[in-house]
């Protein structure tokens, strides 16, 4: 890994520190993982921007595959690798270590790393973070309109249809492509390890969230009878 990358990587994950004690401060009555999910936030909207614009080919977004990475694919990759150093941490000090979760930062962190390392298979690696982050903010939404109050109203449960909707249309739509693509091309094993590792982690999360919507509806729909 570049000297100039590993550099970005440690003022990012700084720069991720920073920004949770400021929120911290400034929502010192809420909750420790409130502050955490607007950081979360923050890098999501960052992520899917930086990945857009590192696209070369809108009407291919994962071309060219197996190719060296771009000065712009390395920086936003490393932007993120450290966002989830950041998190994973941030995690351990609020104590909500959860397996699931835990083996999503270990591929995260393996992966941005491993991508980094062999300088190459960029597009497909940006177009992945696109691809998990774009419902983030929808994620978090949910869990913030909780803690200001909002449980159980149509506000919440729009950010819920939103998340659950964007979730499966892109993970369990573009991820298994997303997927294939890499493992068929002239990618390093663990990069092809990591791209399969990611979409067994978004496969164990959908489930979860068709659980919880078909919870949710019942229960609105039990309510309004009653």
């Amino acid at each position: 890994m570049e000297d100039n990358i590993m550099n970005l990587v440690v003022v990012g994950v700084i720069s991720w520190s920073t920004i949770f004690l400021l929120t911290r401060r400034v929502f010192f009555k809420l909750s420790f993982g409130f502050s955490n999910r607007v950081v979360s936030t923050i890098h999501a909207t960052l992520a899917v921007i930086l990945a857009s614009l590192t696209i070369q080919d809108w009407r291919c977004p994962v071309c060219p595959l197996a190719s060296k990475s771009s000065t712009k694919q390395m920086q936003t990759l490393a932007m993120s690798l450290s966002y989830m150093i950041y998190d994973m941490v941030c995690c351990l000090f609020d104590k909500q270590v959860k397996l699931d979760n835990s083996i999503h930062h270990l591929v995260s962190i393996v992966g941005f790393g491993a991508g980094l390392a062999y300088k190459k298979c960029g597009s497909e690696m940006v177009a992945a973070l696109w691809i998990t982050e774009i419902s983030s903010p929808f994620l978090h939404l949910r869990e913030l309109l909780k803690e200001l109050g909002y449980k159980d109203t149509d506000l919440s449960l729009i950010a819920d249809i939103l998340f659950a909707v964007i979730f499966t249309f892109t993970r369990m739509g573009g991820g298994p492509y997303l997927t294939y693509v890499t493992l068929v091309a002239n990618n390093p094993f663990l990069i092809k390890a990591m791209a399969l590792g990611l979409q067994l982690v978004s496969a164990f999360w959908f489930y979860k969230i068709v659980l919880l919507v078909r919870y949710k509806l019942t229960k609105r729909t039990s309510t309004k009878v009653a």
